[in-house]
């Protein structure tokens, strides 16, 4: 076990590269099931989520390697359609393999995912629309059997929410599926037309990622191709609430604009300078931070759920009282409790948390209770006085290329040592 020992007090600065994104790697390296051929990713994150899904695929009887941020990917041969238990519960998007294990095989044995605790994100939406697509489904203790008698069939799917793995499963189902598939009420985040550009690469038929109706035309065969995965945009959040939080300057790299739209208003009320270029943002934090009204999590292109944890490290020490509103999902506050031991004033009601600025953050003894939480309190650690002890790191590892090393090149101190 490891924990990273930070000490605070410094500001950051310079300029750094983005990484990859890992909720696109991920459903891309499902995506690679579909090929029957080579694939290669470029920038794919170093992430114990990216290394899960590899074993997942070499599980399934492809073949694999890594290197250097790149993932080569052999689907030529599969020896199984099963995903073993203990693989399933090691992450939440492992379920984004059971579209992509139908479209390929017809065929697929699973056990409902694990991943991070944030409350209840039920598969019903992907199991209504695999069955609305032929699948048959049955569930006998707590594994998943699904097959297509009569092969994956086009259809008019609605959602009842825009949900991300729940439109991506449908894409990778639909892909090799017979005649069109419409999915309306779809997601409409990045991750989704990447995801879409990325299978069209591999001769797939998609139109409309990104607008909330997507068409599928299936086709019959897919073949590998040679693609580059996306940067984080909630790596780029978090690399600006680290800037805000130590009132530092920072140049992010292989940064997309567009994709924290929804996030730069958010840190220009708290009173940081942002500049944008086609592939780079600077954030200029040297003022004293500023407490926002209301920031309200929604669906894309809302507010993102996954910068909430990341942003309130830094309101934590804005001037005045600020409010967040968590509507995606139920238990995503985990991290407040933390904050409070380093000295931040925070309650939360429900889904409401209101955060009243503090001068100063204190170094303490906290622990990570989810992949952002964890984030967060490594950002406040870095603008607290003293030093902090940050222990269940494994969920930070999760989403984030070694994060000691990405914040000690921006300028703080932070080092991993094992417990």
């Amino acid at each position: 076990m490891q924990k990273l020992i930070i000490r605070g007090g410094g500001r950051v600065r310079g300029e750094i590269s983005v990484q990859g994104a890992k909720n696109s790697a991920l459903p891309l390296l499902a995506g690679c099931l579909l090929a029957g051929g080579e694939t290669t990713l470029y920038n794919c994150p170093e992430l114990s989520d990216v290394f899960a899904a590899c074993r997942i695929l070499s599980c399934l009887g492809c073949k694999c390697s890594f290197r250097n941020n790149t993932a080569t990917i052999n689907s030529s041969e599969l020896t199984g359609c099963e995903v073993p238990d203990e693989l399933m519960r090691e992450m939440r998007s492992s379920i984004v393999f059971l579209g992509a294990v139908l479209g390929r095989t017809g065929e697929c044995r699973l056990s409902f995912p694990g991943g991070c605790e944030l409350g209840p994100r039920p598969i019903d939406m992907h199991l209504s629309a695999l069955r609305q697509m032929g699948v048959r489904i049955t569930e006998e203790h707590g594994i998943l059997h699904c097959t297509c008698p009569r092969g994956l069939k086009g259809t008019k799917i609605t959602l009842s929410f825009p949900s991300v793995g729940a439109t991506e499963n449908i894409m990778l189902a639909a892909a090799l599926a017979e005649g069109e598939t419409v999915i309306y009420n779809a997601a409409r985040e990045p991750e989704i037309c990447d995801l879409g550009d990325f299978l069209n690469a591999c001769g797939a038929k998609i139109s409309g990622c990104g607008s909330g109706t997507v068409i599928i035309s299936g086709v019959k065969e897919l073949h590998g191709c040679e693609y580059t995965v996306m940067s984080d945009r909630i790596a780029a959040a978090t690399l600006m609430a680290a800037a805000a939080v130590t009132g530092g300057e920072l140049s992010l790299l292989n940064a997309r604009c567009a994709d924290v739209q929804s996030v730069i208003p958010v840190f220009e009320q708290m009173g940081c300078g942002i500049f944008c270029c086609k592939d780079r943002i600077f954030i200029s934090a040297k003022k004293p931070l500023k407490a926002v009204k209301t920031v309200r999590t929604m669906p894309y292109p809302g507010f993102p759920t996954d910068a909430q944890a990341v942003v309130m490290a830094a309101l934590a020490k804005a001037e005045g009282a600020s409010v967040m509103v968590e509507n995606i999902f139920e238990n995503r506050y985990r991290h407040v409790d933390e904050l409070v031991r380093m000295g931040a004033d925070i309650k939360t009601e429900g889904k409401v948390a209101v955060i009243q600025g503090v001068k100063e953050l204190y170094g303490a003894s906290v622990r990570a209770p989810d992949l952002r939480g964890g984030a967060a309190l490594a950002l406040a650690a870095m603008g607290a006085q003293g030093e902090t002890s940050l222990e269940n790191i494994k969920f930070i590892d999760r989403g984030y290329e070694s994060i000691e090393k990405t914040l000690c090149a921006i300028g703080g101190d932070v080092r991993r040592v094992n417990v």
